[in-house]
């Protein structure tokens, strides 16, 4: 949590944002797995109910009367028979009084608070749901059905997070290089352990573990995985096999709730093989250039369709692909190799503000997606940079032989792509390699003091000095 004032801060800018109406902002409830009591899964608080009151506890909701200038938090003590299962909690008053909120209610006054807000056609600001039970809340509060919640969500409260949450203050910078402190820790673990034998899955639950050791969590489902050319490959136990390359996603959470994501591709063996070689070292070339052109002022799409350019010179070079490069991006024949975007922003959560539609997040009036294209249409960020902004870089190279014989069948790209040597790669996997960049005044830099071993002979020397 940071300190009583950056809250009472964000939420006093938030109402000037938003101008007039009732605030709903819902934090998250536990989930358990396979009964009421079995909290498998870690507790999770909503990002942006984080963000503007920073309390951890489930079953919260943060309600802000902008006409009223009036704040409260909802939510109701825990009793006794919590308290022996669970240990002593603060008081919802305490908690409000932490962050600078002063006035509390239980829940069963959330009811008479919507009641009166619509009876008096007064505006009620809600962000989309994206859990079944807090669905089922709005539903029974404002009588707005699950399937049309989307639609009512507040465009005036959706602008308004994305507004403030895009851009880092220093102390959530500070934060993510706490994380990026995590993520390195996770990499160069799984790089230590991958040898011949071992298996995705232990290599996989290790990375975890230095997660749920140093932070709160992973930011998301680690993918480790020979199969690279699968972008959520979940380790399976499939035992590591010298002469493949072993491509490995993974991000930590730290306990503040703000996240690192970084992938790294390196051979099971520890040696690159020279036909490995060629195509990671397009990867790593496409990787450092998005270094080099991203600053405020550039669309993040522009360096999307930089590194695209780049990435289909160098295939020409290797007889995989032909033709006019820059026809060939425009008609998408890229995707071939590149079938995602660049980057997403990132922040407290790994897709940050995903929730709020990533539409809403990457784009804006003047940048919009292309939802047509393959590939395209899965660029996450395309509006234009400002200083404070946090983005993935993460191009790659992916042989995927389904996508292979299906645009060999269609035609698709045809004079593009060359099918006869795009056949003998069907088992080559995949390449990723991404990091976190900040948005500086005058460029950019790599979130993380410490790097990951990325460059070809510093990945082949780490792995050597660790077997």
């Amino acid at each position: 949590m940071f300190s009583k004032e950056t809250y009472i801060r964000r939420r006093a800018e938030l109402k000037k944002l938003v101008k007039s109406g009732i605030i709903i902002l819902f934090g998250n409830n536990e989930s358990p797995a396979n009964f009421p009591n079995n909290g498998y899964y870690p507790f999770r608080q909503d990002s942006t109910f984080l963000y503007y009151f920073g309390l951890q506890r489930d079953g919260l909701v943060g309600v802000i009367d902008i006409d009223n200038d009036q704040e409260t938090l909802v939510g109701n003590d825990i009793d006794i028979e919590d308290i022996v299962w669970y240990g002593d909690v603060d008081s919802v008053a305490d908690m409000a009084a932490q962050v600078g909120v002063a006035h509390t209610a239980p829940m069963k006054a959330m009811r008479t608070l919507c009641n009166d807000a619509l009876i008096k056609k007064r505006t009620i600001h809600f962000l989309p749901p994206y859990r079944y039970d807090i669905k089922l809340m709005v539903f029974d509060l404002l009588g707005i059905h699950p399937n049309q919640q989307k639609d009512a969500a507040s465009m005036e409260l959706i602008r308004a997070v994305v507004k403030m949450r895009s851009t880092k203050e220093q102390q959530e910078i500070d934060e993510l290089e706490r994380a990026a402190v995590i993520g390195y820790k996770m990499h160069t673990t799984a790089m230590r352990l991958t040898r011949p034998g071992v298996t995705e899955k232990y290599v996989g639950g290790q990375v975890d573990g230095i997660a749920n050791s140093y932070g709160a969590m992973v930011s998301f489902p680690t993918i480790f995985s020979q199969h690279g050319e699968i972008m959520h490959g979940n380790p399976s136990m499939a035992p590591l096999e010298s002469g493949r390359l072993v491509l490995c996603d993974a991000g930590a959470e730290t306990i503040n709730n703000y996240c690192s994501d970084n992938t790294r591709t390196y051979p099971v063996s520890g040696t690159f093989t020279q036909r490995q070689l060629d195509i990671y070292s397009i990867v790593e070339a496409a990787h450092d250039h998005a270094l080099e052109v991203a600053k405020p002022g550039v669309k993040y799409a522009d360096v999307h369709f930089s590194v695209c350019r780049l990435i289909f010179d160098r295939l020409k070079e290797l007889g995989l692909a032909k033709g006019d490069t820059d026809a060939a991006v425009r008609e998408g024949a890229h995707a071939m190799f590149l079938p995602h975007g660049l980057g997403h922003m990132m922040g407290m959560d790994v897709h940050d503000m995903e929730n709020l539609d990533q539409v809403n997040v990457g784009f804006d009036e003047e940048t919009r997606p292309n939802l047509e294209q393959f590939g395209t249409n899965c660029l996450r960020m395309g509006r234009r940079l400002q200083e404070g902004f946090v983005v993935t870089d993460e191009p790659g190279i992916y042989f995927i032989p389904a996508l292979i014989d299906e645009w060999r069948a269609t035609g698709h790209c045809k004079d593009f792509l060359n099918f006869d040597t795009l056949d003998t790669y069907k088992d080559f996997g995949g390449i990723r390699i991404e990091d976190d960049l900040l948005i500086t005044a005058t460029g950019a830099r790599f979130i993380g003091k410490e790097r990951i071993p990325y460059h070809p002979k510093d990945v082949e020397a780490f792995m050597a000095g660790n077997k």
